[in-house]
């Protein structure tokens, strides 16, 4: 790395001169804050060292020079014992680490190497973020209907403030995605998007994972890390399932949307972040809220703005848009003008509930898209809960609660009218034929609310009605003996 180094110490100058190349990085070495700064308005570096207590231009100022001028850069303050609150104001400021006098090469080097493995994700994070935009595009919250309208203006207000803000949703209604164009319209859409779910988070190790910890701060903490506040520094942070976060943290999350301030694990001193952070939840809190489960001041702390997302079977309107949307994501090729899916696969996904909401319905797309080799999807290509023929049982089965009921009403009008034994029985497909001619009485003609009651596709429907007039024309007529 390129190092700066500050100290008024002659010999902790030549010390540094000798030892820092030796360590493999490039040294600019400063006999006071005065040159230290000059040196900062003329090169580039990944690293500040600067001792606090420095006749003149003391350490805080250089560190203050280097937030206005390469706010990047990562600063380690040295100290005596005797500065040591000045120590703690500073890295209240953002400053990386600090050591205290006197201190060991071994030390220096231990830091200086923290650093550059943060520089590193940094880079790293950067790097993968801009290949997702690139590959996705700017986030989109697919459709045109007046519910979802209504979250997009929202969304537009809400992202160039800084205001915290909870979106609830049922799960799989994309509260992710609301999130990310929260960030992404705001203006810390440069800096880091980092998600974490809550509720996957083990309880023993949310504390180190949001917070960090110091080397040894307990068992299997052999090194210092940063938490996901520290990553997430100048970005946000989107806390996704933020009701299954356990009531031990609650507080010291109200403390850090408060006061900007966090403590690694086993840390004496508090850090500075400046983190927007954004909640999403599936549960009602303030149900939580009266069962003691969540914390009535941090449920006012994270809902100063709220976003509301309409479940899918609210905004069907979206179902011909949000279909579209993941087969062109998954067959990108297909040309703009083609057919992707035929009328009979639209009536199917509209007639259902989708309990999973968007998430559930890109589900089915994948799925109707793995046995499609050519669009347009078909009603076959469906999983077999929404009438696709896939792995499906015979009709006959799926129609037995039905036919059990047809058989119910038939004993009792034959113990009305009683039968002679040379009565012609009743077969099994006149019974699906009745069946199907009721459902369609209930259902005032609806084929689709005909087919899903009785448990077949709706090709099997159609099929059973072909059969049916196909039956009608062919049937001799009878006449009377």
């Amino acid at each position: 790395m390129r190092i700066l180094f500050a100290d008024d110490e002659t010999s902790i100058q030549e010390l540094m001169r000798i030892e820092l190349p030796r360590l493999g990085h490039e040294a600019t070495v400063c006999p006071d804050g005065r040159t230290a700064i000059a040196a900062l308005d003329r090169t580039a570096y990944d690293c500040v060292l600067v001792d606090l207590d420095m006749p003149g231009v003391g350490g805080l100022d250089v560190i203050s020079r280097v937030r206005e001028v390469a706010p990047d850069t990562e600063t380690v303050i040295i100290t005596g014992k005797s500065s040591l609150e000045s120590a703690v104001a500073a890295m209240r400021q953002g400053v990386f680490d600090y050591l205290t006098k006197p201190c060991k090469l071994a030390d220096i080097q231990a830091v200086l190497e923290r650093v550059r493995k943060k520089r590193e994700l940094s880079a790293r994070l950067r790097a993968l973020e801009g290949r997702v935009r690139r590959a996705e595009g700017a986030t989109q919250l697919v459709g045109g209907s007046a519910a979802l309208a209504g979250v997009k203006r929202l969304v537009a207000r809400v992202a160039a403030s800084d205001s915290t803000v909870l979106v609830r949703g049922e799960t799989g209604t994309g509260k992710e995605l609301v999130a990310r164009s929260i960030h992404e319209g705001s203006p810390r859409a440069s800096g880091p998007l980092v998600a974490v779910n809550c509720g996957a988070l083990p309880e023993q190790l949310v504390e180190s994972e949001l917070f960090g910890h110091r080397k040894g701060a307990f068992t299997g903490a052999d090194e210092h890390r940063a938490g996901l506040f520290e990553v997430a520094d100048g970005g946000t942070l989107f806390l996704d399932e933020i009701g299954e976060l356990p009531k031990s943290l609650q507080s010291r999350l109200l403390r850090v949307l408060e006061s900007g301030e966090i403590r690694r694990v086993g840390d004496s001193h508090p850090i500075m972040v400046d983190v927007r952070v954004v909640c999403a939840t599936h549960r009602t809190l303030e149900e939580m809220v009266a069962a003691g489960d969540f914390r009535e001041d941090l449920l006012f702390r994270i809902n100063t703005f709220e976003v509301a997302i309409p479940p899918l079977r609210e905004r069907l309107d979206d179902l011909p848009s949000l279909v579209n949307h993941f087969i062109r994501k998954a067959r990108p090729q297909t040309p703009v003008e083609a057919a992707v899916v035929d009328s009979e696969v639209l009536a199917v996904l509209s007639a259902h509930r989708w309990p999973g909401n968007i998430r559930e319905l890109a589900n089915v797309i994948e799925h109707a898209l793995v046995l499609c080799d050519e669009l347009p999807l078909t009603v076959e290509q469906l999983p077999a809960r929404l009438g696709g023929m896939v792995s499906r049982p015979p009709a006959t089965a799926l129609m037995a609660p039905h036919l059990a009921t047809t058989l119910k009403a038939t004993s009792l009008r034959v113990g009305e009218s009683p039968v002679q034994p040379s009565a012609r029985p009743i077969s099994l497909r006149e019974l699906e034929m009745q069946a199907i001619r009721e459902g369609l009485a209930r259902n005032q003609g609806n084929k689709v609310r005909t087919a899903e009651e009785l448990g077949i596709s709706l090709k099997t429907l159609y099929n059973k009605l072909h059969q049916l007039q196909d039956g009608q024309q062919e049937r001799p007529v009878e006449r009377p003996t």
